[in-house]
């Protein structure tokens, strides 16, 4: 699998991916349909084990956690009920908790558990080291 920053195919390599550029504001990027491309966002050390991070991934924003039994976890960066960071937020291994309303988002299917809208779960894996998103 060949990993980009960008949309533009790139050739495979044997030399790890370069990583992308940590996100500076907290937005929500477009939805997108069909299967997706990967996007290298930045190395598995960025994240530190129990908290999130914000990266872009093909200019959408996305947060990405880095669960404390080592598990990988990528969302929206914005929260849908009001726009908080979620790379901010407090999470285990069942919720993502926003910082600002304390509204919980289950990482198996993004619905809230008190009713708001759900959040956009994006598939997040480590390949040799870096964060490979696909959005």
């Amino acid at each position: 699998m060949s990993v980009t920053h960008s949309d533009a195919p790139e050739a495979p390599t044997t030399a790890p991916p370069k990583a992308g550029t940590p996100a500076t504001e907290v937005t929500d990027g477009p939805a997108t349909g069909g299967a997706g491309v990967p996007h290298v966002v930045g190395r598995v050390d960025d994240v530190p084990p129990g908290e999130g991070r914000a990266f872009v991934a093909g200019g959408t924003q996305v947060a990405v956690f880095r669960l404390r039994d080592g598990s990988l976890h990528a969302t929206q960066a914005a929260c849908p009920h009001s726009g908080g960071p979620l790379a901010d937020g407090q999470t285990d291994a069942g919720v993502l908790v926003c910082p600002l309303h304390l509204y919980a988002f289950r990482w198996s299917d993004g619905a809230c558990t008190s009713g708001a809208p759900p959040v956009r779960l994006y598939p997040v894996a480590e390949q040799d080291g870096a964060l490979v998103v696909t959005v």
